[in-house]
């Protein structure tokens, strides 16, 4: 039934003879690359081999049974044990993004709402920031341009995930880009009056250097000195890197290292995965023509949560999930709601199989 599975269980038992090799460990980044596609496989080896166990011992007891009625029981409960593993082995074999397994760059843009909007881009930094210390995962921040309030105009973070966690970033994050909607009363209002306004999130794959090609020819890079809350200086040399990618446009811009270098390599690494963000954009507008996603939004624009304050409600609009725990989910308790999101997304992926 899953010999279509038998091409991982040949690259899973390559990658482990791979992990034991002394030059493949020597190269930081190919070895982490290994060591990750060798944990997503362990879980389908498993269940296959689950799986082929328990239909050897059904088809025995079967034979049994054929000679021997005391065995028939034995037969409905590995039948049963058999119908439970054909659905977790299906789940584990469903089409998936092949960036599942990496990191993630998550951008946090304030938008409509002026200083309220940028204060609200503070909270979902925090939120996201106390999600991934709870998932064992590390955030760095790569650029940030804070407000004379403590809010963000603009944030990048660089999500790792951790050896022993559960999930990996991007996999798991990867439905949170969109527009998030805030609406309460906000610190600057006098009237007591709720105000709506609204966040920007964007996830891509932290992808490695190696792994997608950009041609030097079509960068235009400058450099300036760096600014801190209502653009006063806070760098006397030209430490801050612009970098601007011709044929797309895309321009991604670092100032929080001191050293121009660190700069230009964080501007690097956010570029990557805005390219590989555009380009799966075009993929996924491409295929919503045959199947629109509910999850998956391939216009970054659209709206796809709302956290009202006064109400302490948090709604996913994709999927009509809605909870009144705001105050915990903005406290890093985003559990629920992502696996929400999960769950659909596998329906999808379950439904387009054979399709």
């Amino acid at each position: 039934m899953f010999e279509n599975a038998a091409p991982l269980v040949e690259e899973f038992h390559q990658l482990e003879q791979q992990l034991a090799d002394p030059e493949v460990l020597s190269d930081l980044s190919k070895s982490r690359k290994v060591g990750r596609r060798y944990a997503a496989l362990r879980p389908i080896v498993e269940g296959i081999h689950d799986y082929e166990r328990l239909l050897a011992d059904r088809d025995a007891a079967r034979e049994l049974a054929d000679e021997d009625e005391a065995f028939a029981a034995e037969v409905e409960q590995l039948d049963a044990q058999l119908e439970t593993a054909t659905a977790k082995l299906t789940r584990l074999l469903a089409p998936r993004d092949p960036n599942d397994d990496a990191d993630a760059i998550l951008e946090i843009k304030s938008g409509e709402g002026g200083e309220e909007s940028a204060l609200f881009a503070g909270d979902l930094f925090k939120m996201y920031s106390r999600y991934a210390e709870q998932a064992g995962w590390k955030v760095e921040v790569l650029d940030s341009q804070e407000t004379d309030l403590g809010g963000y105009k603009t944030i990048t973070l660089a999500i790792k995930g951790g050896s022993g966690a559960e999930f990996t970033p991007y996999g798991r994050l990867k439905f949170e880009g969109g527009v998030h909607r805030v609406q309460r009363v906000p610190v600057t209002e006098t009237q007591g009056r709720i105000h709506t306004s609204a966040a920007g999130v964007l996830v891509s794959p932290d992808i490695e250097a190696d792994e997608v090609e950009i041609n030097p020819d079509d960068l235009r890079i400058d450099v300036f000195r760096s600014s801190g809350p209502g653009g006063q200086g806070v760098n006397t040399t030209d430490s801050a890197v612009r970098i601007t990618h011709l044929p797309s446009g895309v321009v991604v811009s670092c100032q929080n290292e001191r050293s121009q270098i660190q700069n230009r390599e964080s501007a690097m690494r956010m570029l990557r995965a805005r390219l590989i963000a555009i380009a799966e954009e075009q993929a996924a507008a491409e295929a919503s023509q045959n199947r629109k996603s509910q999850v998956r939004t391939v216009d970054r624009s659209e709206r796809i949560r709302t956290y009202n304050f006064p109400e302490n409600r948090i709604t996913d609009h994709r999927i009509g999930f809605k909870a009144h725990n705001l105050d915990q989910v903005l406290d890093g308790a985003l559990a629920p709601v992502l696996d929400a999101l999960a769950e659909q997304d596998l329906a999808e992926r379950l439904a387009g199989v054979g399709k």
